[in-house]
């Protein structure tokens, strides 16, 4: 992304600033009143770009690994973890559950009985539950976490009779060859039929469609952050 004034990169500070537009014109183009949250993506990047969009003003975060956010914020940003939510956006291994509750607010990827007994486990011996989403597989692949859009109702049953588990939102990750907009729309529509409030959904590429279906949280990586090295 180039400024165009100068044809230098855009700052972390300006890419915020341009994606927070974006997401208010969508919200806007939907005729909504609300405005979705914006997780700012921080896998993999380097702390100094995440301490370039703390400068910024960002307040939410999206980590993909249990082990990479205990390092990033339990040691370098420890001091400002209590200022800032931290969401569990990638799978989530059973003997990691007592990890994750400890660090995250919000775990997004609840997507399998196994790991609601171990949440729960763990939830009892730490003393705090963090919110909860469950992870639908909408594409119905089998690569791919998340529960089949035809089990999900069943699946929430089982986790209010059995766990107590009362999820507040529900989150998917589209097919990468296909388009988003149907997924966006079979998420929204399986909400309605549990009365389920939230949705996360929307990623860089298509956040804007999201929000125009009814996100209410868009997980944004490198349109915030910029291109992520893998290689690092």
């Amino acid at each position: 992304m180039i400024n165009p004034l100068d044809n230098a990169p855009l700052t972390i500070l300006q890419r915020r600033a341009d994606v927070l537009n974006r997401i208010a014109a969508a919200a806007k183009r939907a005729r909504r009143v609300d405005l979705p949250e914006l997780v700012a993506v921080s896998k993999v990047q380097p702390d100094e770009r995440v301490q370039d969009m703390l400068e910024a003003g960002q307040k939410i975060f999206g980590e993909n690994r249990v082990q990479e956010a205990q390092m990033r914020w339990g040691n370098m940003f420890k001091t400002i973890r209590p200022n800032i939510e931290l969401r569990l956006i990638g799978p989530l291994q059973t003997n990691k559950a007592e990890d994750a509750i400890e660090l995250f607010d919000v775990i997004e990827t609840l997507d399998r009985e196994k790991l609601a007994k171990a949440l729960v486990k763990a939830a009892h011996k730490i003393g705090r539950m963090p919110r909860l989403y469950v992870q639908v597989n909408t594409g119905e692949e089998p690569q791919k976490a998340g529960i089949a859009p035809q089990d999900l109702a069943a699946f929430l049953k089982r986790l209010s009779d059995v766990y107590d588990i009362h999820p507040e939102g529900l989150m998917c990750i589209p097919p990468v060859k296909e388009a988003a907009a149907p997924h966006f729309w079979l998420l929204n529509k399986l909400a309605a039929q549990n009365d389920i409030k939230k949705l996360s959904m929307g990623m860089s590429q298509d956040y804007e469609t999201a929000i125009e279906i009814g996100a209410t949280s868009v997980r944004v990586g490198s349109a915030l952050f910029g291109a992520r090295d893998y290689t690092a």
